[in-house]
């Protein structure tokens, strides 16, 4: 299902920010421009599982930044677990908003990457047009994932390749996918930070409900999630899009990756919102 991650026109960058550097890939808009917006990706992600949705979105007159996260794949980040926090990963995606030469982009984040934009919003809701909660959820993640977590916290100690071989237990390679696909993502994983991927997890395992918070800023929200995902139930996410009287699409045939599993439901839902508020 993740044929298309290295399919696209995205070229990568590199911006030193104040707090961190940080590699995005970076698609100018085909056609007249709409805005810039700005794709943050999930827990043991990065910037390449947005590939189906990049040239889409292009096509439809966005540019299109998909970042990795400090301590994800190409950028670096700090040697100190404890650092991970959704507030300080979102400080650092509002520097990296601020470098892109527009006034206010379009925000979306995937999984642990929607409770990350979340906290950027709250800390500087004029930054934004909007905020796309892709499969993300209202608080700590629940469920067998959350179970899975906690499964990988005594191999915090011995390295990311025994991380990588405990993970693939539970989530072994697609047997259909291309051995160079199937080398990327190993790859991928394990150029990742061991700090971050465990801070991350921290932060997943303790978020609070801070979706009050989030309403009161003003800004407007899209909850978008797979029917069948499996992360944060889809009822509980509508139950966060009530909260939000934020608009909600559940998309057809998708679990927790609609930009990989529905691409292009996931764009259609995501211009249509942009474009106009509304889906």
């Amino acid at each position: 299902m993740y044929s298309q991650i290295t399919a696209h026109r995205g070229v990568t960058r590199s911006v030193a920010l104040p707090s961190a550097r940080v590699a995005f890939l970076d698609l100018a808009p085909a056609g007249p421009a709409r805005g810039t917006a700005l794709l943050v990706p999930g827990f043991t992600g990065g910037k390449e599982d947005f590939a189906p949705i990049l040239d889409p979105l292009s096509d439809a007159g966005f540019r299109v930044v998909a970042a990795d996260l400090p301590g994800q794949y190409e950028s670096p980040g700090p040697r100190d677990r404890t650092a991970y926090t959704p507030d300080w990963l979102g400080s650092v995606v509002n520097e990296l908003a601020k470098s892109l030469d527009d006034e206010r982009v379009f925000l979306l984040g995937h999984s642990f990457g929607g409770l990350v934009a979340r906290a950027a919003v709250m800390a500087a809701p004029k930054r934004y047009q909007s905020l796309v909660l892709l499969c993300s959820g209202p608080s700590a993640i629940q469920g067998a994932r959350r179970e899975t977590m906690a499964r990988l916290e005594p191999f915090a100690q011995r390295g990311m390749p025994a991380v990588y071989a405990a993970r693939l237990e539970v989530y072994p390679p697609d047997p259909t996918a291309p051995e160079r696909l199937t080398a990327f993502l190993r790859d991928r994983f394990l150029a990742s930070s061991l700090d971050g991927l465990f801070g991350m997890s921290d932060a997943l395992l303790q978020e609070p409900d801070r979706v009050d918070e989030l309403r009161a800023t003003g800004v407007p929200v899209l909850v978008c999630f797979g029917q069948d995902d499996d992360a944060w139930r889809p009822a509980l996410q509508r139950d966060m899009a009530t909260r939000l009287d934020a608009t909600v699409v559940a998309i057809p045939g998708a679990a927790h990756s609609p930009a990989i599993e529905r691409p292009e439901a996931t764009v259609t839902s995501l211009v249509a919102f942009w474009a106009g508020g509304t889906v």
